[in-house]
């Protein structure tokens, strides 16, 4: 289990390092690990480290110290180094003689926006910061030609979007980037970006992973941590290990049979959207139910397609199950409103999505009060209807917050898709990609959760392990394909399903 933690609990936990250790010492961990990093990058890009050419971006206060260390320490390995002081007046004293006794030579960027003025640059001075504004200022002769950039600009407790300045600058930058504990300019706490702001290759973090490692990892790039010994509590945000999801996964044991490996029941699709019936049936099949019984009007699509399910045209006339998914495609109308009525009245878990979504947000009382589990899977817009506003940038608390008032366990989906319990951490499945956000896909991820449900596992865990299997099939479908990465559309996707069911365990095991 991987855990992250916001700004506070890692400043806390740094004051509290701070009583155990010598002055200094935390930032020189940091430093050394992050040249490290940088060192074997250089390494990987260019074949060799001494003699290649590093600018560090430095902002003030101690992620810019954090750079201006590392370049000290890089400088060691005949690295040259050059830092363009982003905030000279506020710069980290004792880094920036560390870097100047080896040799690295500072370049100090103009101090304000004011400084940027055409008059003050040469003629043909001009960078193009976006698509409506113009910067003039040779950047260049600032950046000079480096192999790699190391942005140390914003710490964990910046917030807001890039200065002009630092934006000038990171815009003129061609080269690889090193992120120092996280990309400057995303929100550490959200992973929001709401302007000009830093897309690293590699972030590089100092003592635990933070939400922004979680939540923007297009712009962090691959992770790396550095320990620098804080002691790490207990945390509102958790990824589970895939080879934790692999080592959990409910599988048959010598005297299971089908029943006792979960009958799953699904109410989806209609006329209208038959294929939404077929997928999300398929689902629950793939993630290995011992049982799937359909109830619907979809019946001869989904037995033409997996006649090993058990149709029924009606709830009451399905028999017994474990579990119940409701909503891909079943209608709005006044007959699925009864129909997910009837569900949500039975002591069972139940998944709720798509159009059942709906018809709850027209009548949330029909979970009020529920003791069985139920699971709610919007995307954004769908967690709007739920909830009357957008999740906005905080979703890991917007989340949190419809858990607790509802008394279920959400799953607000994203490529970091949310998984949220009363009384529990928020657990977070980044999936690495975007190959998921397809036509049909959420109805095979509903199936799936309702497979896992039927077996007995919690609901947030049935949300997560699912996410997972989701989001590996996806990737697996999409690299199965003629052109590895091509777009993939859910048919596709539910083929990978037991596949990658399959690679989950095998790292369990490996």
């Amino acid at each position: 289990m991987r855990a992250y933690y916001t700004a506070d609990e890692v400043r806390a936990m740094e004051a509290e390092l701070f009583t155990r250790v010598p002055d200094g010492m935390p930032m020189r961990r940091a430093a050394f690990g992050l040249a490290d990093v940088v060192a074997r990058e250089l390494r990987e890009r260019t074949g060799g480290v001494a003699g290649r050419a590093v600018t560090l971006l430095v902002g003030s206060g101690d992620n810019g110290g954090d750079a201006l260390w590392a370049g000290s320490f890089l400088r060691k390995r005949g690295v040259a180094v050059r830092a363009v002081l982003l905030s000279p007046d506020r710069v980290h004293l004792e880094g920036l003689a560390a870097l100047c006794r080896r040799g690295g030579r500072i370049m100090s960027a103009p101090l304000s926006a004011d400084e940027l003025r055409a008059d003050r640059m040469p003629p043909g001075a001009i960078l193009h910061v976006s698509t409506n504004r113009e910067v003039p200022w040779p950047v260049r002769d600032l950046l000079g030609e480096p192999d790699l950039v190391v942005d140390g600009i914003v710490g964990i407790s910046g917030r807001g979007p890039l200065r002009p300045v630092a934006a000038a600058v990171v815009a003129g930058v061609r080269c690889p980037v090193i992120a120092a504990d996280l990309p400057s300019g995303v929100d550490c706490d959200t992973g929001a970006v709401t302007g000009p702001a830093v897309v690293a290759d590699v972030t590089v973090t100092f003592g635990a992973f933070k939400p922004v490692h979680a939540l923007a990892t297009p712009h962090c790039g691959r992770i790396e941590l550095v320990p620098i010994g804080l002691q790490l509590g207990w945390a509102n945000l958790v990824a589970l290990e895939p080879s934790t999801v692999g080592a959990e996964w409910p599988v048959p044991g010598a005297a299971d049979d089908k029943y006792s490996q979960g009958v799953t029941g699904v109410c989806a699709g209609s006329s209208t959207y038959p294929g939404a019936a077929v997928l999300c049936t398929g689902g629950a099949v793939a993630a290995t139910s011992g049982m799937v019984r359909y109830a619907g009007t979809g019946a001869a699509q989904v037995l033409a397609h997996f006649p090993e399910v058990i149709a029924a045209e009606s709830v009451s006339a399905t028999g017994r199950v474990q579990s119940w998914v409701f909503g891909p495609g079943a209608g709005t109308d006044a007959a699925a409103r009864e129909r997910l009525a009837e569900i949500l009245a039975t002591d069972l878990p139940v998944v709720v999505d798509a159009d059942g979504l709906t018809l709850l947000a027209a009548e949330p009382d029909l979970v009020a009060g529920r003791n069985a589990p139920t699971v709610l899977t919007p995307h954004a817009g769908e967690f709007a209807r739920l909830t009357g506003s957008e999740p906005g940038p905080d979703r890991v608390a917007a989340v949190r917050k419809l858990a607790e008032s509802w008394q279920v366990t959400v799953l607000l989906k994203g490529r970091a898709t949310l998984i949220a319990s009363p009384g529990r951490p928020v657990l977070v499945n980044e999936a690495g990609g975007s190959w998921a956000a397809t036509a049909g896909s959420g109805d095979v991820l509903s199936g799936i959760i309702a497979s896992l449900l039927a077996t007995g596992s919690h609901p947030a865990g049935a949300a997560a392990f699912a996410a997972r299997a989701h989001a590996l099939a996806a990737n697996l479908a999409a690299h199965a394909t003629t052109t590895a990465g091509a777009p993939i559309s859910a048919s596709p996707l539910l083929s990978h399903v037991r596949e990658a069911i399959g690679t989950l365990r095998e790292l369990a095991t490996a």
